[in-house]
């Protein structure tokens, strides 16, 4: 399934900002740590998170600092800072209400039954 590019960008900052309160990463495992939680449905490159990363950081919900890993490469690791989690906090709150709305309204009518309607007063 392949997830309309919209949704993906509009997903990112809550998505980067769950996981680096998840604790500190870096570039590549983010990448694989989104992945991994949308069971492969959401397939990130660097020129689509790399940007976001800077302008997370660029509004002060994010720092880095430079060190070496433990294969002796430089990496970039990725914290959230006391404002990004205030932002995650109201990214959660905004995407849950999103969620129950759609929620509501698929339970009400289900997917399966979705068929095209004839405007009011056309005849099918």
């Amino acid at each position: 399934m392949d997830i309309n590019k919209d949704l993906v960008a509009a997903s990112a900052t809550a998505l980067i900002l769950s996981i680096l309160s998840e604790g500190e990463s870096y570039g590549y495992a983010i990448i694989h740590r989104v992945r991994e939680l949308s069971g492969g449905h959401l397939q990130w490159t660097d020129g689509m998170l790399y940007p976001v990363l800077h302008r997370l950081q660029k509004q002060g919900l994010i720092t880095s600092t430079q060190r070496l890993s433990e294969q002796g490469r430089r990496r970039k690791y990725y914290h959230v800072t006391n404002q990004g989690a205030k932002a995650l906090s109201e990214h959660k709150s905004q995407w849950l209400a999103v969620h129950s709305t759609l929620t509501r309204i698929w339970e009400q009518v289900p997917c399966l039954s979705l068929r095209m309607r004839s405007p009011i007063g056309e005849t099918g």
